[in-house]
């Protein structure tokens, strides 16, 4: 039987990668406001930097996005397959009993 706590190219990962995509469409007000809008606010602080320093610090900007990215995507699929395999251990439990 497949260990679905392990991260391979299961169900689950598919299932994530559709929320993803769901998610990142904002299509509710509730979700654009509470977008992060790294590009605007990206935008806001490099007109405010000195055009000799705007290089080094948009090149950190783009590291912070990619970084705040995956730390993200790595909490997002670890508890949403935790809280996946938590919720089928407790239903094969329920039957066991």
């Amino acid at each position: 039987m497949n260990n679905f706590r392990e991260v391979n190219d299961d169900i689950l990962k598919d299932w994530l990668s559709f929320r993803e995509d769901d998610l990142c469409s904002l299509t509710f007000d509730e979700d654009r406001k509470h977008f992060v809008y790294f590009d605007e606010i990206s935008e806001k602080i490099l007109k405010n930097v000195p055009e000799q320093n705007q290089k080094y610090v948009k090149k950190q900007l783009d590291l912070l996005d990619e970084n705040f990215i995956d730390y993200i995507c790595y909490w997002n699929e670890k508890y949403y397959r935790n809280g996946f395999c938590d919720g089928i251990q407790l239903y094969f439990g329920c039957l066991n009993e």
